[in-house]
């Protein structure tokens, strides 16, 4: 009896919550009527039955679809938790620049068991005042002096990259998947430049940090797809095998992690016994020495917030250039003619000299090089989503948008958006010229060109990247002609933008003829 009168008050208890959630959820669609169509009338089940034929590999296109069906923003709901996910821009500009919505959506809670509380998913006043400590590490003037380490990693890329192009054979000649290449550079890159720490990682290809980055971020995507999965019980109990290889992998990451940490502690002990190489420690590592030496409310940063900003770090400096710097080599192999324009200009710039390092002064004479970055990240944005959850009503037109709503938007569309761009499909990096006229007469906003999002929130290590992705694009340039190999990318959205079929082309040596 006694068993049966508890299951009643449990069945009592469900039955009461989701009546709730059920009148939550019409009131937040009246709310919402005018602004956007729901994509599902069904209650609390919403749009789930929707979501069963989304994953990593087709979200760009399953997006395309319901934009094409719906318009530029529609509404989503699932067990009774609202989802408004638009490209329309005065919506998006409005979201991303507001300072009162500053919270990240909670599909970013699943970074946590990795991530922490670093500066990609803490909120109110923590943020803001890791945000202050970390901004003076990525003044220009820090910046100017990691184009060394730029130059050197990138000089170890090409004597990687060298027994894979082709030799006078041209039977020998074959496509190679470059973006494991592109990740180990990267790792090398942001480990030794923001963290002072060399790891030699494309002496080693077999990288498990490498492997474990991957892993973790695949199974997050699927987490995204799946929104009974973000619910860590939820996520072990169904899905064991993804859970054992997130945690195996987030195990090593924190250990690399740990390991990075302690090494530049120990060496900042070191040098503070020698003063005189007080210089040199300025000028290496900013970031981490910054963390190691920042205080917040009077004391010392932990250790545990010191890792997850370092965490946060590897993951947002080493993910986001790999997809870069892969895409925009694609781009560049599948278009010689802007392939031969950015050759002409760079040999134009160092000739043939190809000992000449690399230097900060020289990205200002550099112009078309800059457009065809601005290009390629137009049409392969690193993160092609971000998402807000509302922490205050939000007023747009006639309709409130709820607190607690999760707003998705879609940068992905909207830097392809044909209101913005003529031919927005074409690879054509000359309408980033001053006073082109191939744009002209098209409507232009702040949000028509945001691959490292806008706003309080914006990538905060963007300048890192450019200089990092434009030295890549430089070093490989000048030693390689990109051939159209191998098969085309199929963009895969797993956090950051991949390809499910690898980023293919061929590698030729220049011949520089005096």
């Amino acid at each position: 009896m006694l068993f049966m009168l508890i299951v009643v008050a449990l069945l009592v208890l469900i039955l009461r919550f989701l009546l709730r959630l059920a009148f939550q959820e019409r009131c937040h669609r009246r709310q919402l009527h005018g602004l956007a169509p729901n994509v599902s009338d069904v209650p609390l089940i919403g749009a789930l039955w929707q979501m069963r034929d989304f994953q990593p590999d087709n979200l760009h296109e399953k997006f395309t679809e319901y934009v094409k069906r719906y318009g530029r923003s529609f509404v989503a709901t699932t067990c009774g938790r609202m989802v408004l996910v638009t490209s329309e821009p005065s919506l998006v500009e409005g979201v991303l620049l507001s300072k009162q919505q500053l919270r990240k959506s909670v599909v970013y809670g699943a970074l946590g068991s990795w991530l922490g509380n670093g500066l990609l998913l803490s909120r109110g006043e923590h943020w803001h005042a890791m945000r202050k400590i970390i901004t003076p590490a990525f003044h220009f003037n820090i910046l100017e002096q990691h184009i060394d380490v730029f130059d050197r990693q990138c000089s170890v890329l090409i004597e990687k990259l060298k027994p894979l192009a082709d030799s006078s054979d041209n039977s020998i000649q074959q496509a190679i998947n470059i973006y494991p290449y592109m990740c180990l550079v990267a790792l090398d890159i942001i480990s030794e430049a923001a963290m002072g720490v060399g790891i030699d990682a494309q002496m080693n290809v077999d990288s498990p940090v490498v492997q474990a980055v991957k892993d973790v971020t695949n199974t997050l995507a699927t987490r995204f797809m799946r929104p009974h999965l973000l619910f860590p019980l939820v996520f072990r109990w169904c899905w064991p095998s993804g859970y054992r290889k997130q945690h195996d992998g987030i195990k090593c990451l924190r250990n690399f992690t740990d390991d990075i940490i302690e090494r530049r502690r120990q060496l900042l002990h070191r040098w503070e016994q020698q003063p005189a190489n007080s210089q040199e420690v300025a000028k290496r590592a900013p970031l981490l020495d910054t963390l190691l030496q920042a205080s917040l409310d009077g004391a010392p940063l932990t250790d545990a917030q010191i890792r997850d900003e370092v965490s946060t770090f590897i993951f947002a400096g080493h993910d986001t250039t790999t997809s870069a710097a892969s895409f925009c080599l694609y781009l560049l192999s599948r278009n010689p003619t802007v392939q031969q324009c950015l050759f002409d200009e760079l040999y134009a710039y160092y000739g043939s000299d190809m000992e000449r390092s690399v230097a900060y002064n020289d990205f200002a004479q550099l112009s078309f090089l800059h457009c065809v970055v601005k290009e390629s990240l137009r049409l392969y944005p690193p993160i092609p989503v971000v998402a807000r959850c509302l922490e205050k009503n939000f007023v747009f037109g006639d309709a409130n948008v709820p607190a607690g709503t999760n707003v998705i938007l879609l940068l992905w569309k909207l830097l392809r958006d044909e209101k913005f761009y003529r031919e927005p499909l074409r690879f054509w990096p000359e309408r980033h010229l001053p006073n082109n006229d191939i744009d002209v007469g098209l409507a232009k906003s702040i949000s028509s060109y945001i691959p490292f999002s806008a706003g309080p929130r914006n990538c905060i290590g963007q300048r890192f990247a450019l200089l990092e992705l434009k030295t890549i694009l430089i070093k490989m340039l000048r030693h390689f002609e990109l051939l159209p190999m191998g098969v085309d990318v199929k963009p895969s959205i797993k956090i950051v933008l991949r390809s499910a079929t690898g980023v293919n082309l061929g590698l030729k040596t220049r011949s520089y003829t005096q």
